[in-house]
């Protein structure tokens, strides 16, 4: 979801809902601690360089059971951080505290922001040989020369 999908819904709601995947809700006294931009620059395992942004909002859940987050705040927070960030349109990512921390996806099902889980992935199939409709092979049918020292790959 972008940001802007998420400023245009806020208005829409009377409370801030967010629910994980797994039918779990975060605890309605969360706090929004961060939002912010992160850039990651890296180079994927078939030597390409890659650049991504995301807007991060980290989801924090304190013991002041008392506290509530109206959209109208979260909406205003947005806004002070996009002012004084020159945050851009891109998609959201969301920190929230499981067993570590872990990363998100958002969505919206109408009534609730769905924290979805995130996968990590190839993003170059071609260079390891996987292929592009199964990502999910067994190492040993794989061409092991792919993994192999200057072969591209890993």
């Amino acid at each position: 979801m972008k940001l802007s999908k998420i400023k245009a819904i806020l208005p829409t709601l009377n409370n801030v809902e967010f629910q994980l995947e797994n039918g779990k809700f975060v605890p309605e006294h969360f706090h929004v601690t961060e939002i912010g931009v992160i850039t990651k620059n890296f180079i994927d395992c078939g030597g390409n360089t890659r650049n991504e942004q995301v807007v991060n909002f980290q989801l924090w859940d304190a013991n002041d059971f008392e506290h509530r987050l109206k959209p109208t705040k979260l909406f205003d927070i947005i806004t002070l951080c996009e002012d004084k960030l020159g945050i851009e349109d891109s998609e959201i990512e969301v920190e929230y505290q499981s067993e570590t921390i872990g990363k998100y996806d958002l969505d919206f099902n109408g009534n609730n922001f769905v924290l979805k889980n995130k996968q990590t992935a190839c993003l170059a199939n071609e260079a390891c040989g996987i292929p592009e409709e199964n990502q999910n092979v067994e190492t040993s049918d794989l061409n092991t020369s792919c993994c192999t020292p200057n072969s591209g790959c890993c």
